[in-house]
């Protein structure tokens, strides 16, 4: 029979008791995680989220507690008050390993069905299981763990916010769909038919308004939403740290974040150095083959292209060569060095070739088409030694540097990273934040074959490359940045446009009409004609940092409730379908598939 909680209160949480309680009389909630029972002594392991107490029920000094401990069975929920005192045998595994209570009365306050897994840190049940049971997957201390980590980190992001004179401010949910790349969640209007809002896939204009609203520091824990394919690190609707700031330079954004970020990695009992380093997209590309490179290793790429002008046609190779030495790579198997080299071409490449060093110099297929002190002269050139593995890349013909990087590039770039993750050569517990900047204003579409927008349409211009907009886009700089820490995008952001004759002209350099633009953004090229101060900002992904900080893969694993990678809720059982008049009040008709 089930009691009720009446007026009793709780005193101190399961995981918070500690030798120094010894003596004091404590009331304990929680749920039952484990039941020992040796007849007339009973062992219940309490757990709240704070951890796990060992609560004692004796038969022959409190006989009512010890019966109804009897029925106890895992995930009860109980109400136990008794006195602290020292364990017998201490268990140096949990922090309240000194001590147990000794339970005087016993309060069950509901019962429970048996748990489809077990309340433990591993598990072996599906990722679909514990997406079914959410409320009973969030009781493991994993997850606690990380939902409690993002609890501090938001907290601590406010707190230097405040202290740096910026304002918490909510920008609408519901607003004007304005693609910005990905697909809008679109919202009908019931008083409105046929008109739609859209949730927001960034507060990008409003935060812009906001500055034109002379409100000059605006940040938001932002509820975001996108409707595309997901990832490990994607999910429809995520969290980010959003913020916008009058009159800035890029280092005032800069030293912002970086005072923000040192407070959060102290929280969480880590160190970070600041002022962090910075990087030009180019150099990002060329050293590392990518733009968003990770600094904790070395093994930088190399142009070797000369080396292979002997072979060009009969290694069929068209564009440049690049390549990457992995120190002690020559200790992988044939059958390791294959599978680079198939990932090397999943990712675009035409040729990619291997090169072991050996005591006695180079052992490669290479050595007849290129020449033997060709060969020699190559892995100089990278600083090879006895014991090191070379990779070269080729990419496939067709790709053209002139339109964005150089095609072989970001293929040498994976290969780096699967050399360096297969070999173990990636320091842990090691944090490399980098600023990146010098970005293209634009990106070649070979889909679409036209120029669009590398970031969004309101990022700033470079001065001296405005003149360039029509004539040559693909020679304007942007004044956008990033920042990566240890290979992840944390964020984006830039100094914003504030005029609105350049932003026109941006428009139409993306081919929007004048009438198109006014269509989309009219309300905004209206406000930047009265008075827009020069402003910029950044937003950072949440869900993204607190599962590096947490070490985890996957974001769902810091997000209460999230979604599968086909963007379902299975607990709740959505998207789900409505009924016909709630359709016929929003004048919506299904239409059926095929």
């Amino acid at each position: 029979m089930l009691d009720r909680q009446g007026d009793w209160k709780r005193t101190n949480y399961c995981g918070d008791l500690r030798a120094a309680d010894i003596g004091r009389e404590v009331t304990l909630m929680g749920w039952v995680h484990r039941r020992r029972d040796h007849g007339q002594i009973i062992f219940i392991d309490l757990r709240d989220r704070s951890g796990i107490a060992q609560v004692v029920f004796h038969g022959d000094q409190a006989k009512d507690a010890h019966a109804k401990a009897e029925e106890l069975r895992g995930e009860y929920v109980a109400a136990v008050r008794g006195r602290v005192v020292r364990r017998e045998k201490p268990n140096p595994q949990i922090p309240t390993g000194e001590v147990e209570v000794l339970a005087g009365e016993l309060r069950l306050l509901n019962a429970a069905h048996a748990a489809p897994f077990a309340i433990e840190d591993e598990i072996t049940a599906s990722e679909e299981t514990r997406l079914r049971f959410r409320y009973v997957d969030l009781r493991r201390p994993r997850l606690q763990r990380n939902l409690g980590l993002r609890h501090r980190l938001v907290f601590e992001m406010r707190r230097a916010l405040d202290e740096l004179g910026f304002y918490e401010i909510e920008t609408p949910a519901l607003a004007r769909p304005t693609p910005e790349g990905a697909r809008d969640y679109l919202v009908p209007s019931r008083v409105h038919h046929g008109h739609f809002y859209a949730l927001p896939q960034s507060p990008q204009l409003f935060k812009q308004l906001l500055m034109i609203s002379g409100l000059d520091r605006y940040f938001q824990i932002a509820r975001c939403y996108r409707d595309e394919d997901l990832r490990a690190d994607r999910q429809p609707e995520f969290t980010q740290l959003d913020l916008e700031m009058s009159f800035p330079r890029q280092d005032d954004i800069f030293e912002v974040i970086e005072r923000v970020l040192e407070r959060v990695w102290v929280a969480t009992g880590l160190a970070v150095s600041r002022p962090f380093r910075r990087m030009e997209y180019r150099d990002a590309m060329e050293r590392y083959g990518s733009d968003k490179p990770d600094l904790r290793f070395g093994m930088e790429l190399r142009d070797v292209t000369p080396f292979f002008d002997p072979a060009r046609e009969t290694l069929r190779i068209h564009g440049s060569v690049r390549a990457v030495a992995a120190p002690g790579g020559a200790a992988l198997s044939r059958k390791q060095v294959e599978e680079l080299v198939e990932m090397a071409k999943s990712h675009g490449a035409s040729g990619a070739y291997a090169v072991k060093m050996g005591p006695e110099g180079a052992a490669s297929s290479l050595e007849k088409p290129l020449g033997a002190e060709n060969l020699r002269a190559m892995t100089e050139s990278l600083g090879a030694k006895a014991g090191d593995l070379i990779l070269a890349v080729a990419a496939a013909a067709g790709g053209t540097a002139a339109k964005g990087p150089d095609p072989a590039l970001p293929i040498a770039g994976h290969l780096r990273l699967g050399l360096a993750h297969r070999l173990k050569l990636v320091p842990q517990g090691r944090w490399e934040f980098t600023w990146l900047t010098g970005f293209p204003l634009f990106e070649w579409s070979e889909t679409e074959k036209r120029w669009g927008s590398a970031q969004h349409p309101f990022t700033g211009i470079v001065e001296e490359d405005l003149e360039k907009l029509e004539s040559a886009p693909w020679e304007v700089r942007s004044k956008g940045y990033d920042l990566v820490l240890n290979g992840v995008e944390l964020g984006s952001g830039s100094i914003r446009i504030h005029r609105q004759d350049v932003q026109a002209r941006l428009f139409r350099a993306l081919g929007l009409s004048d009438e198109e633009a006014r269509h989309r953004f009219g309300f905004f090229l209206d406000a930047l004609t009265y008075g827009t101060p020069p402003h910029g900002g950044i937003a950072l992904g949440l869900d993204r940092m607190v599962a590096l900080l947490a070490g985890e893969k996957s974001i769902r694993e810091v997000i209460a409730f999230p979604k599968t990678t086909a963007a379902q809720d299975l607990m709740a059982d959505s998207p789900a379908t409505v009924d016909t008049q709630q359709l016929d009040e929003l004048g919506i008709r299904i239409k059926e598939s095929g």
